[in-house]
């Protein structure tokens, strides 16, 4: 009977009655754990929602401030842009005025060699007979970094260089034009034709192949003369080895535009004896 009695007395364990206890202290007591898990999905959903709900808000707030910073952007970038256009056009009619002035000067003090000299120079247009000379890279070449402009040889990449077409124009010239221009940039007595990375450049103007090379002169003997040359032979070399594309064509009429810009230099007589100062002065500071 004292057992039964015990039973009846502590029907739950010790420790059942501890987590009551604790449940109770907690004000959970009752409630099932999948309830307390929803619960606390619950509050984070509402929380999610009140941030998403605060951000547009603000969002909402700052757009027209962000959509008038964009608008006075686009105003400033396009008032910028017509400034520079009109500054170009105006460095573009400058430099055509000072160009005819320099053609004026030419025709005037030249004396009786004024107009070879306007024709040289190339301060004048020019109009006649002469040769047309395309020549392109190879249909495969290669376009990346590295090319034959770097190198101190013709490499297998089928690309031009500035070498290449330094004597292809020199090969014109000696073989008598008297006025050459690529790819519509005319050529002067202090033109320059460099490279700067795959390019090109002719006055420092980057060309673009195809490079058509138009020269004035006795058409038929200038395109004789220059394929039978040494220069003309270097460009066949190139064609039949590393599949570089020319042509050349006799015409009846070839049209250049004067150089847009030209630097006039004058030479004047050593005056008698200052030669042999100079020499006697260097002579005394070595």
């Amino acid at each position: 009977m004292s057992l039964l009695t015990n039973v009846m007395d502590h029907s739950l364990d010790d420790g059942y009655a501890e987590a009551t206890a604790r449940r109770k202290a907690d004000g959970t007591e009752g409630m099932p754990r999948s309830l307390r898990a929803k619960l606390g999905l619950a509050a984070g959903l509402v929380l999610a929602a009140l941030v998403v709900t605060v951000g547009a808000a603000q969002a909402r707030i700052e757009a027209p401030v962000i959509a008038k910073e964009r608008e006075e952007l686009i105003n400033r970038v396009e008032a910028e842009t017509a400034a520079a256009d009109q500054i170009e056009e105006n460095v573009d009619k400058l430099r055509a005025e000072v160009g005819e002035r320099q053609r004026r000067a030419l025709e005037k003090h030249g004396g009786d060699q004024g107009g070879l000299v306007a024709l040289l120079s190339g301060a004048t247009a020019v109009q006649g007979p002469g040769v047309k000379l395309v020549v392109d890279d190879a249909k495969d070449s290669d376009e990346g970094g590295g090319g034959p402009r770097e190198s101190t040889s013709f490499s297998d990449t089928g690309r031009l260089r500035d070498r290449d077409m330094q004597r292809v124009v020199n090969g014109l010239w000696s073989s008598g034009a008297e006025a050459v221009a690529i790819n519509g940039q005319r050529l002067t007595s202090l033109s320059a034709i460099r490279a700067a990375g795959d390019a090109i450049l002719v006055d420092n103007r980057p060309l673009v192949p195809p490079y058509t090379v138009l020269a004035v002169g006795p058409g038929e003997r200038l395109s004789t003369r220059f394929q039978e040359s040494a220069d003309g032979q270097y460009l066949r070399v190139l064609q039949e080895s590393y599949g570089i594309r020319r042509s050349i064509s006799v015409q009846d009429n070839v049209r250049l535009a004067a150089a847009p810009s030209l630097i006039v230099r004058t030479a004047e007589p050593l005056v008698a004896g200052a030669g042999q100062d100079a020499a006697n002065t260097g002579k005394g500071t070595s």
